[in-house]
């Protein structure tokens, strides 16, 4: 049984690699927090809706080395999005905030273990259903 081909599991799978390139997009932000005119980025918020659309697009494959790839880029719907009204701005034009980018850091981690919580609670009550409930207490 592939648990990859089930839609929670599909859905929860995806959940957690946006939050995993999120980590990445707010380490890279937190890494420039002195690179003059550098502007923060952050990903496209993650929804039901845009995830049920994304599955349902067809995606190119290519047989062949000459084909193109598409314009669909690596990430899905996981694109970056500038933000586009910084908290402050240094005078250097830098406009990552330390603490906003923690935060965001913090909540992303929290998510991702939510997620790690519930993929679990699933393969839980999968085993309970093959396993039968005996009710033996």
């Amino acid at each position: 049984m592939d648990l990859g081909n089930m839609g929670l599991f599909k859905l929860l799978s995806r959940r957690m690699d946006w939050l995993t390139q999120r980590q990445e997009t707010l380490s890279q932000n937190i890494a420039n927090a002195d690179t003059p005119d550098y502007k923060p980025n952050d990903l496209k918020p993650f929804n039901f809706r845009d995830a049920l659309a994304d599955a349902r697009r067809l995606k190119p494959s290519t047989t062949s080395t000459t084909h193109l790839t598409g314009t669909l880029g690596p990430g899905g719907i996981a694109k970056e999005q500038r933000q586009r009204d910084p908290y402050e701005t240094a005078p250097d034009g830098n406009a990552v905030v330390l603490e906003e980018q923690m935060l965001k850091q913090s909540q992303t981690s929290n998510d991702y273990q939510t997620m790690i919580n519930l993929y679990r609670k699933q393969v839980g009550m999968i085993k309970m259903a093959i396993r039968g409930n005996s009710g033996g207490m």
